[in-house]
């Protein structure tokens, strides 16, 4: 399966999201998911084969618990592809980072000159 047609689905873009926060038991997020989307312990574990088949995630026992990790090859890779097409946003993103920080000047400035100031 392709790396994009494994992160198209949202229920496994969701999973990653949650396991970028660090480890996980399968029941916690079959627990989370299963709220957010109505989705079975099985539906969930199927997800979670998915993203182990295909190198997205790693499982290791704990006693009886399995506990989930993002494994960051396959991400890097997309990363690498991604990389190609940066030039086309990157440009607005430091225009916008400039805008941010004039209109952040502008208010301190203003805030600076509305301040009252104590004469002696």
């Amino acid at each position: 399966m392709h790396a994009f047609d494994v992160l198209g689905d949202p229920v496994r873009r969701r999973i990653l999201e949650l396991l970028a926060g660090g480890e996980m038991t399968s029941g916690a997020l079959c627990e989370v998911i299963g709220e957010e989307f109505g989705i079975s312990q099985p539906g969930v574990s199927q997800h979670l084969k998915v993203l182990r088949e295909n190198g997205f995630a790693t499982v290791r026992p704990e006693g009886t618990r399995r506990l989930y990790a993002v494994d960051a090859g396959p991400l890097q890779d997309i990363d690498a592809w991604l990389d190609r097409f940066r030039r086309f946003w990157t440009p607005h993103l430091d225009a916008l980072a400039t805008e941010l920080a004039r209109g952040k000047r502008a208010r301190r400035l203003r805030d600076a000159d509305e301040t009252p100031r104590s004469t002696p």
